[in-house]
């Protein structure tokens, strides 16, 4: 498998692959959004595990099985409330940063996020797909021993063209195409 970004439009729910990423909350707990739909279609043991993992703090990840999800995994990042402060952007790195790492610690190769902080913790849309879409790039070019596959999970259509115009933006060091 070559390294790659996929952009798709779609359910993350539905995603066949080894993880997919829950814009969680910092309980990890369930929530709306995102994150109440992976703990719907998982089921009830997800919060069960979730239960043991004391939380998790803005930009790190944390780990779980997927249950009743085609994906094996299901890796939870808090992203950033949106403030307009410079640490913003350094949380929603840190998320994606963190969560593919974790990603590689698991033996993880194909994962899918969504967009993340871009619901009601508000993030401008325009601001944070180019800082999703950079950060992954530059945590492929430095783990080039590393074979990962990247798809972002878009919901809707407003952010499914804003990752296109990234992808297809002639973006440096760009991986694949979208579907």
């Amino acid at each position: 498998m070559n390294k790659k970004i996929l952009i798709q439009k779609g359910d993350i729910t539905k995603f066949d692959g080894d993880a997919i990423v829950n814009a969680a909350n910092r309980s990890l707990l369930g929530g709306g959004g995102v994150d109440g739909a992976i703990h719907r279609a998982a089921g009830t043991l997800l919060l069960e595990e979730c239960k043991t993992l004391n939380g998790c703090k803005t930009g790190e990840a944390k780990i779980t099985k997927g249950y009743d999800l085609e994906a094996k995994y299901v890796i939870h990042t808090v992203g950033p409330i949106y403030s307009g402060k410079d640490t913003d952007k350094i949380f929603l790195e840190s998320c994606y940063k963190n969560s593919l790492n974790l990603a590689r610690e698991n033996d993880i190769h194909t994962i899918a996020f969504p967009a993340i902080s871009t619901g009601v913790y508000g993030y401008p849309k325009e601001e944070a797909v180019p800082i999703a879409f950079d950060m992954v790039i530059k945590w492929l070019e430095e783990n080039k021993d590393y074979n990962m596959e990247v798809t972002f999970m878009c919901f809707n259509d407003e952010i499914y063209r804003l990752f296109m115009t990234m992808n297809l933006g002639g973006r440096s060091g760009r991986r694949g195409q979208g579907k």
